[in-house]
């Protein structure tokens, strides 16, 4: 086990610098001047002013000498500065990858919880009635833009029938919980704030529930293919002629068999649900990644832009080594392969 880890880390590292060579480059190739975004256009027409930024930010070196400064500055921490905020990048993406992480956790709860118990009942009940209809809703999950699932939830949960908050992480009368995680919720109740837990938690209702929706349909759908594939196995013949309850095929068999391809769709879902969430936290004025994300790209705010693009890439390879590592734990023909 630890040399197949030890397999997974360093080819995680060697596309880690990929990601960063990838966001380089591509943020160099965005259409427009980044010097005018920055100074400004009064600025911008002064030619002493712009040459000294040039100089001062190393744009007059070849573009090699350029990637490895952005390098050493990653390794120290220096992500640059936010030509939108004025604030260092870092320092706004430590208040915007959370909001975004907390969403997407409660999003991917939801999701396992009622997809995988979808997915093995429609392959429990292959042919039948309950079949029929899990596979139409899971097909209508699949099928709705969740922007405009967003927008009608908005109007209706919020505007029409007023149950739900409408925007933001917390009412306005309330101040964030001393920060520990980032998470509203987590901090809140490691400060004993229960009103403010309540409320963090009534606010992430409706993002939660968005968001649930399409990865609720894609689960089911991919649960009760993987299932049905188990069902048709040798040993879960033999287990039920032996009389195995149907519990225990299902939990101890039956799940587990299917485990491998179903963690691999977890896993591809979570990551979407961090770095895909622009038009929902624009709809519900979540200031998470996606808001950030969006709002860098419409200012030619390249230093944002590049680390959005970063933080996106280390959540993706995190997510991934998550996986490889549950994959030679569930498994074993994995780490000895």
């Amino acid at each position: 086990m630890a040399g197949y880890l030890l397999r997974r880390l360093g080819m995680s590292i060697l596309l880690l610098f990929g990601v960063t060579l990838v966001t380089f480059s591509l943020a160099n190739l965005v259409p427009g001047n980044p010097i005018v975004a920055a100074l400004g256009e009064g600025a911008a027409s002064n030619p002493a002013t712009v040459a000294a930024y040039i100089e001062k930010h190393g744009l007059d070196q070849p573009l090699p000498v350029q990637y490895l400064n952005y390098l050493v500055n990653l390794f120290q921490g220096d992500m640059g500065v936010s030509l939108r905020t004025g604030q260092p990048v870092a320092s706004d993406l430590a208040k915007a990858v959370p909001a975004t992480i907390e969403v997407a956790i409660g999003a991917i709860i939801v999701s396992l919880a009622v997809g995988v118990a979808l997915g093995a009942l429609a392959a429990y009940r292959r042919g039948k009635m309950s079949d029929q209809v899990v596979r139409v809703v899971s097909l209508l999950g699949l099928s709705i833009p969740t922007f405009w699932m967003a927008l009608v939830a908005f109007n209706i949960f919020f505007l029409q029938l007023g149950i739900a908050p409408g925007s933001g992480r917390l009412s306005p009368i309330l101040a964030p919980p001393p920060t520990v995680t980032g998470l509203y919720t987590v901090d809140a109740l490691l400060a004993g704030q229960w009103v403010t837990f309540m409320d963090a938690m009534a606010h992430l209702m409706l993002p939660v529930f968005v968001l649930s929706l399409f990865t609720i349909g894609l689960l089911t759908r991919f649960v009760r293919t993987s299932v049905l594939e188990v069902l048709d196995a040798d040993y879960i013949r033999a287990g039920r002629a032996k009389g195995l309850s149907g519990p225990r095929m299902l939990f101890g068999y039956t799940l587990r068999g299917a485990s491998l391809p179903i963690l691999t769709i977890v896993g591809l879902a979570f990551g979407s649900l961090l770095s895909g969430t622009v038009l929902v936290e624009a709809v519900f004025a979540w200031p998470g990644l996606g808001s950030y994300a969006y709002n860098s790209a419409t200012s030619l705010d390249l230093p944002g832009v590049m680390g959005v693009g970063l933080v996106v890439g280390v959540i993706y390879l995190g997510i991934n080594f998550a996986v490889d590592i549950l994959y030679g734990v569930l498994d074993p023909r994995v780490r000895l392969a």
